[in-house]
């Protein structure tokens, strides 16, 4: 622990200590003397500021002042009525401030606490009672901002959770502010007390204890308890000045004498107006010349001098300008920074501005928003931000979806229209845009406002077009989910997983499985729409064969296995699973077929045979979703993933499930076989 840490430790002991232990009065007129500076200095640095939460110790600290502010109250009220003597600073403030009038002296300290009680701690604790309402109702506004930035792109993730600190750190602040002012409030009062404490008891104590004459006791107990008030008020109303500053003080680039200077003086006319307004009073009332025209003086030179600097020649300024701009794409960085690549961009051309101008009714940010959650959720991975922007190269109506760099997806659409998709694969009776819906390229058509409410009564699927792009935008995240997934995003799911199952993943990894392997896991489960929500589960897997190999191909077989139950869930809906079978002639196939070598196993079947089961697949495939059902493809476990690259360019949404992935209780009923015989 650092040594200015122990001394403000031992700085709040030792302030508990006055309370109870009597001090000399040389003591007590230090102490007064380090009270003034300390209020004298937080002053200042609230002048400072550029910000309230630059100060976000200060309710803390203002508590601190005060209670060391009240044991000097009781620390000098007990020498006043002990011996009658607080210390040389009291007697100073009692005899050669007020100059030895007691009743100038109350009526300074009565001004002074009417300054402090009811102008300024009145005021300060009224606006940190608003500010702290205005600042906690204002979150969730802060909050869908920082958001959309986040979405578009203008943010990182890292600026993200720097904003929704401070805003929470702001409303903290603000309501330990309006507790705070209390302090203040309840100070005054206390300085009120005290004040007739000493003022009465001290003569009682002068005229009995002590055996003074009733005029001198009040003369010498008057004089010290006026000298006690003022010199515990004057760093008590620097204290109620701070906070008043401290909580009216809006955030800006400089600080107060900045901001003053600079917003009061910006217009020098003003001043002119204000210097002539002042010397026209001297000539017009009886007030001396002596008074005002100095300072009407003041206020023309003032104006002359502030406006003087705005006569630069503007082409000076352009030139300079023109300078600066240079000498900033003259750096490196300027040049580094059109290296990166978004991870994901959303293009449109410019008739598409309305889809995310939040001015003009667009809420496209805001389903990002829900689109990212809903992936997380769905996945088990944090999508990466959305950079959003507009592209002139683009058609008026276009849009485009990048990832890394490359468009994975491109659409058009009408923001005028509606998206009308048939029930049935007859001829539409409606008028309208021919076009293939961008998500599932079903045959569709744009069709106007007018003719919305007939084409939903005759059975049409009817989609607004910020609802046909975020729906295209989810379906090709999710299905190039894995590609988003890096060895950054997966060295953040393990840390993420190390919070809560710290042993599990020491298990795993840096030994026996580098970060790199476990993210080929991870990426080839996304690959196959499995979710890797479940990482304790991946990771319990992992532990226990990653030891025997580190194959990661066999790992993902056996985390698929283990995740049977999430699998079974995610196809079957009942008890019951139609699929498509290979016959084991095929399966022995493609079991032949496979090659081991140094680099791992894969699949070496003749290209003749692969394409007639291909082309049988394919037959069956049709034949199963004519019926309306999701195809479904179940093999044996040893040659599951070998099916699957046979397939996966000719059917890359088709599931390649084993017989080990589903539920024992689940029935299977065979809709389909691809035989050899008939190869």
């Amino acid at each position: 622990m650092r040594a200015k840490d122990i001394s403000v430790f031992i700085g709040v002991i030792l302030i508990v200590a006055m309370l109870i232990i009597p001090l000399p009065g040389w003591l007590l007129s230090v102490l007064i003397i380090i009270n003034i500076t300390l209020a004298l200095v937080v002053l200042l640095t609230a002048m400072n500021n550029k910000e309230p939460l630059e100060l976000a110790i200060f309710p803390s600290l203002l508590l601190i002042l005060t209670l060391f502010r009240l044991a000097l109250n009781v620390s000098t009220t007990r020498a006043i009525l002990a011996h009658g003597d607080a210390g040389q600073v009291v007697e100073t403030f009692g005899t050669f401030v007020v100059g030895n009038n007691v009743l100038v002296g109350l009526v300074v300290f009565l001004i002074l606490i009417i300054i402090q009680f009811v102008v300024i701690t009145k005021g300060s604790e009224r606006v940190s009672e608003v500010a702290a309402r205005f600042t906690l109702d204002a979150m969730p506004g802060k909050q869908m901002s920082i958001d959309a930035d986040l979405n578009a792109g203008i943010i990182s993730e890292k600026e993200a959770r720097e904003r929704r600190d401070k805003i929470s750190r702001e409303a903290d602040f603000y309501g330990a502010m309006d507790g705070a002012s209390k302090f203040v409030k309840g100070d005054a009062i206390a300085g009120i007390i005290i004040v007739l404490i000493n003022l009465i008891f001290g003569i009682m104590i002068g005229v009995i204890q002590m055996g003074l004459p009733f005029g001198e006791a009040a003369v010498t107990f008057s004089l010290l308890t006026v000298g006690d008030g003022i010199v515990s008020q004057i760093p008590a109303l620097l204290i109620s000045t701070a906070t008043g500053i401290v909580v009216t003080r809006a955030t800006s680039e400089g600080n107060l004498g900045s901001d003053i200077t600079t917003q009061l003086f910006r217009y020098p006319i003003m001043l002119y107006i204000a210097g002539g307004a002042i010397f026209v009073l001297g000539l017009l009332t009886p007030i001396s010349d002596i008074y005002t025209i100095p300072i009407a003086g003041m206020l023309f030179v003032g104006g002359y001098m502030i406006n003087r600097p705005q006569n630069i020649d503007k082409e000076d300024l352009l030139e300079l300008e023109e300078i600066a701009e240079t000498d900033e794409m003259k750096k490196p960085e300027a040049v580094v920074n059109l290296l990166s690549v978004d991870p994901i961009e959303f293009e449109f051309g410019y008739g598409l501005i309305p889809l995310a101008d939040a001015q003009q009714g667009g809420d496209l940010l805001d389903r990002i928003v829900m689109i990212r959650r809903q992936l997380a959720i769905e996945l088990g991975m944090v999508i990466p931000v959305v950079r959003i922007r507009d592209n002139i190269q683009l058609k008026p109506n276009e849009y485009s979806l990048k990832v890394k760099g490359n468009e994975l997806a491109r659409g058009e659409i009408y923001m005028d229209h509606y998206l009308a998709m048939s029930p049935s694969d007859e001829e539409d009776m409606i008028d309208g845009i021919k076009t293939v819906e961008p998500s599932f390229g079903l045959p569709a058509k744009w069709i106007s406002e007018e003719v919305k409410d007939q084409a939903e009564l005759m059975g049409y699927t009817v989609v607004d077009p910020p609802s046909v792009v975020s729906t295209h935008i989810t379906e090709v995240l999710r299905a190039h989910a894995h590609e988003l997934l890096g060895r950054q995003e997966t060295k953040q799911l393990i840390d993420h997983l190390k919070e809560s199952y710290p042993i599990l993943v020491e298990e795993v990894t840096p030994n026996p499985l580098s970060i790199g392997e476990v993210q080929k896991v991870l990426a080839k489960l996304l690959k196959e729409g499995v979710s890797i929500r479940n990482l304790p589960i991946i990771f319990e897997t992992l532990a226990d064969y990653g030891k025997m190999t580190s194959n990661t191909d066999l790992l993902t077989e056996y985390v698929r296995q283990a995740l049977a139950r999430q699998i079974t869930a995610q196809y079957v809906s009942g008890d019951l699973l139609k699929v498509i079978t290979l016959s084991g002639q095929v399966e022995k196939v493609i079991a032949d077929s496979i090659q081991q070598t140094e680099h791992g196993h894969y699949l070496s079947i003749d290209p003749g045979i692969a394409q007639k089961i291909v082309e049988k697949l394919a037959k069956e495939v049709e034949k199963l979703s004519l019926t309306e059902q999701t195809p479904l493809v179940l093999c044996s476990p040893a040659v599951r993933m070998y099916v699957r690259q046979l397939t996966e360019r000719y059917f890359p949404t088709v599931p390649i499930l084993s017989y080990n992935e589903l539920e024992t209780n689940i029935e299977i009923q065979s809709v389909g076989v691809v035989k050899l015989d008939e190869i």
